[in-house]
């Protein structure tokens, strides 16, 4: 029954080299309990569901030898101090997005997401392919945390906005809530960013706080409500072309774990991230068509002035991130040398099709 319910979640092809290995010492092992913190409500989807998808991963493929707690924001520690609570050891694994880390580790916004960055085909790739993960696990290790890509939302939104922006002017004095490296783009063009947690978004809409947010997509902001507080929906996504969300592991307890269970975390991450851009997808698709048919949602694309002002402020940040932090430096190098390798075949492969799709269609 073990090996069926291992088949099940990795694929046969992927199991009969691992499969062994994962089970054998199943029953023969004390269960290793840890607590997961994260960044998300409880249950919210996508994010929230993602971290318990996780977590149901681990424990399938271990055979029960893990059993992972999940810890929705607030419940151990506030949404934005999961870092800091898995680096500590307070709990064992956090489910998050790296750029709220921008106080702690400035590199470390260059794994969720860039502005005019790659899309996530290319991220995975870099990841997985090029150097990302290595310097991933070479910065986080320097805070006590083994990090994973754990899933990913794909392409976002550039927001919801109170008002309709026509040009550059609109968005000057304008309060966004924008994390990471994109809030400080932002700040350069004239607007000031904030960094809240998801939790607080509608409430900062509604009484002003905010003039306008971004979240995620449809499918979270739907949720969320945010079409009950601002009308126009922005596309044009400049900020988070993709958006890996990370687990971390405490690295202490990472090292105290056999080979074959830190496999079973391994290939429990990389599934988990697959599993959610595929949902993403469908559900992004399923929410915007609610936004629009039945809630009079406005799309709107950013001006081309906005869009240039935001391009030259985002090679500003950029190269001004990479030379104050020899980290950053490291790890902007490496993306932007495997960016430009892969852009060009991005260009004729996808790219290329996409608009050939659309003259067609």
């Amino acid at each position: 029954m073990q090996r069926r319910k291992f088949l099940t979640a990795l694929g046969a092809g992927a199991a009969g080299a691992v499969a062994a290995p994962f089970i054998s010492t199943a029953r023969a092992q004390e269960t290793i309990r840890w607590k997961m913190v994260t960044s998300w409500p409880t249950n919210f989807p996508g994010l929230g569901t993602g971290a318990n998808d996780l977590a149901k991963r681990i424990n399938e493929l271990s055979g029960g030898r893990m059993e992972i707690e999940v810890l929705g924001a607030g419940e151990m520690v506030p949404a934005l101090e999961v870092f800091g609570a898995v680096s500590s050891g307070t709990a064992q694994m956090g489910h998050s997005a790296s750029y709220y880390w921008r106080g702690k580790a400035p590199a470390a916004q260059f794994f969720t997401a860039v502005p005019f960055g790659m899309n996530t085909t290319e991220t995975n790739a870099w990841l997985y392919q090029g150097d990302g993960m290595k310097l991933w696990d070479e910065l986080y290790a320097k805070h006590n945390l083994k990090p994973f890509a754990v899933g990913n939302t794909g392409t976002q939104m550039a927001g919801w906005f109170k008002k309709e922006i026509n040009s550059l002017e609109d968005m000057q004095g304008l309060k966004i809530r924008l994390p990471g490296l994109a809030g400080e783009v932002m700040d350069r063009i004239g607007a000031t960013a904030l960094n809240l947690p998801g939790a607080e978004i509608f409430t900062s809409m509604q009484t002003g706080v905010l003039d306008a947010a971004d979240w995620v997509g449809p499918y979270n902001d739907l949720a969320f409500g945010l079409h009950q507080v601002a009308k126009y929906y922005y596309t044009s996504a400049w900020n988070e072309p993709s958006a890996v969300l990370e687990g971390t592991v405490n690295l202490d307890a990472w090292k105290e774990l056999p080979d074959d269970l830190k496999a079973v975390v391994e290939e429990a991450a990389r599934s988990a991230n697959l599993a959610m851009i595929g949902e993403f997808t469908y559900r992004n698709a399923q929410a915007l068509k609610t936004l629009v048919e039945d809630h009079g949602v406005q799309l709107r694309s950013l001006p081309d002035d906005v869009l240039k002002a935001l391009a030259k402020a985002s090679d500003e940040v950029l190269k001004e991130e990479a030379d104050s932090d020899p980290d950053s430096a490291k790890i902007y190098t490496s993306y932007r040398d495997f960016q430009k390798l892969v852009k060009r075949y991005t260009d004729v492969g996808d790219f290329a099709y996409l608009k050939t799709r659309e003259l067609v269609s």
